[in-house]
């Protein structure tokens, strides 16, 4: 095996009275791509602070391969602002990253009037910081920066533009470009699909299956890892535990090892139980007292089987959708621009009762601007946009979230929305969304981007429309509530439109597929499963 790299050897860390680890060992190895998994608050962002050294352990320890560069993306980017996007994704690579710097300002220098005097000395300076940038690989480095940053999903224009001028979302990306150049010996990426559209990740995907140093991520998207991933640690309770293979893999093997532990468990419960049940009844009789001692020291050298800790998905059964018309939308002859951008033209498409539609296409095709059409955020420049009879309609957007109280707790919130529910299905409802016992006393404000999506999807699921207008609902959604929703979907009665980049949730639900092209609306029979098959490709913009 190739040698480790990274290793946890006995680390004990408690989190105030929170335990995380529990004399847990794991390593890591060159050329390893593993999966990093585990319930919310389990210790996985930990473990990478640990590693990075902005974290000791109470006891155990952290070693790194002596001179190993890691290269560490996390979700807080930072400030970025004052450069480009191409010289702060550069700026990422080391001593070149100066020299590109240098340069820059030296071919400023010399196209000022005002520096004439200085000019010789500027064009010596130039050729010498030249030299050195090319000695660097430095003009080679640049091009790999602008493909990498091409394959993130930025324009050419973009790159040249202020890096400070992105959005949240987009700065991230520049995150991950700069530690996808630096090509570190180690990779910690955690959750580096969050803000990435279909074709930037299966770029990222193909960039991380050919990448030769050794990576440990997380991610909440189930088949980005299973694509990239031939391992996988589990921490739970304390403990890391390895299992060798995909997520897919690693799925089923703890199935399998949850049954065996049941299994025994119960095994040794019932032997315990007939022991005991001897003790009881003979106790009191001398002539078994020697059999009653012996068999009293035996059960106190036993060591106890633990149950297996609960793994299964929470479930939830939301009632059924009232019934709406056969025709639930019909867009007619629909022209929609902004500015001299043309989104659509003459656009027509009907949405019938029961179907799934999932939209796709490139970013700046229109998906996004379709379902705030339906939903009616935004209205069509000319043509309709008619919603059908009897039409209950649910519409989940980022911006969603905005509507929150962020005074109220999530308690508060999901009895103020339903206050003739009982206490039961209310405790329910919020722990089939990942809101534990705790967890409902938290102010709203204080969320996570996640946990928002969360509670506002249990708001627009506990009294369900017949229509689900859905604008990426799974982003910062952890895997075991994407499984509950995607549970929960399956049995939805009503119809559906959605916009998602999760593989496992476009070919689960969808039964119908609209790519929006530029020559227009191409409509798919089948769900997105079909829609590759049929293509060739697992997202439009991909050759």
């Amino acid at each position: 095996m190739a040698r480790a790299v990274i290793r946890f050897d006995n680390i004990s860390l408690q989190h105030g009275q929170q335990i995380l680890f529990v004399e847990a060992s794991a390593a890591l190895h060159k050329g390893e791509k593993v999966g990093l998994v585990g319930p919310n608050g389990s210790g996985k962002s930990t473990l990478f602070r640990c590693v990075m050294k902005e974290e000791t352990p109470d006891e155990g320890q952290v070693s790194i391969d002596r001179g190993m560069t890691i290269g560490y993306f996390r979700q807080d980017v930072g400030d970025m602002e004052g450069r480009s996007v191409i010289e702060e994704t550069m700026d990422g690579a080391g001593p070149v990253a100066q020299v590109a710097t240098e340069l820059k300002k030296l071919e400023h220098a010399m196209g000022d009037p005002e520096q004439m005097d200085n000019m010789d000395k500027l064009v010596e300076r130039f050729g010498e910081v030249q030299a050195r940038f090319d000695e660097l690989g430095g003009y080679a480095l640049e091009g790999r920066a602008r493909e990498i940053l091409a394959g993130l999903g930025f324009r050419e224009s973009m790159v040249e533009g202020d890096v400070g001028a992105l959005s949240g979302g987009w700065k991230m990306r520049v995150a991950l470009a700069r530690i996808l150049l630096m090509q570190p010996d180690a990779m910690l990426l955690d959750e580096p699909t969050n803000h990435l559209d279909l074709e930037s990740l299966i770029w990222l995907e193909t960039f991380l299956q050919r990448y030769e140093g050794a990576l440990l991520m997380t991610s909440h998207d189930r088949e980005f890892l299973n694509r990239v991933c031939n391992r996988v640690l589990e921490i739970d309770g304390g403990e890391i535990t390895s299992f060798a293979g995909n997520y897919e893999y690693y799925v089923q093997q703890r199935a399998i090892a949850d049954q065996q532990q049941q299994a025994t468990f119960e095994r040794q419960q019932a032997m315990l139980k007939k022991e005991l049940a001897f003790i009881e009844r003979f106790k009191a009789r001398a002539s078994h007292a020697a059999q009653v001692q012996s068999r009293v020291k035996k059960l106190e050298k036993i060591d106890r089987v633990e149950p297996p800790r609960r793994h299964e998905k929470v479930s939830f059964e939301f009632k059924a959708a009232p019934r709406s018309g056969e025709d639930v939308v019909n867009i007619s002859g629909v022209n929609k621009a902004y500015g001299d951008l043309v989104i659509y033209k003459d656009f027509n498409f009907l949405l019938r009762r029961k179907e799934r539609w999932a939209v796709m296409g490139i970013n700046g095709a229109g998906k996004s601007t379709l379902l705030k059409m339906i939903a009616g955020q935004t209205r069509p420049d000319t043509g309709s946009a008619v919603i059908g009879a009897s039409v209950k309609m649910g519409y989940f957007a980022q911006h969603a979230m905005d509507v929150l109280d962020g005074e109220k707790t999530v308690w508060q919130t999901l009895v103020d929305n339903f206050s003739r529910s009982s206490e039961g299905t209310l405790r329910s409802l919020a722990g089939c969304f990942g809101f534990t016992k705790d967890e409902v006393d938290k102010v709203v404000r204080i969320l996570s981007g996640g946990e928002k999506a969360r509670l506002v999807m249990a708001l627009m699921l506990f009294d369900p429309p017949n229509l689900l207008v859905l604008d990426e609902p799974t982003n910062h959604i952890d895997l075991t509530t994407k499984e509950m929703l995607i549970d929960s979907l399956k049995n939805f009665e009503g119809s559906m439109i959605f916009v998602s980049h999760d593989r496992h949730f476009l070919s689960e639900l969808s039964n119908r597929v609209l790519e929006l092209t530029p020559e227009g609306p191409v409509p798919y029979g089948g769900g997105y499963t079909e829609y590759v098959s049929r293509t060739g490709r697992e997202a439009p913009g991909l050759s």
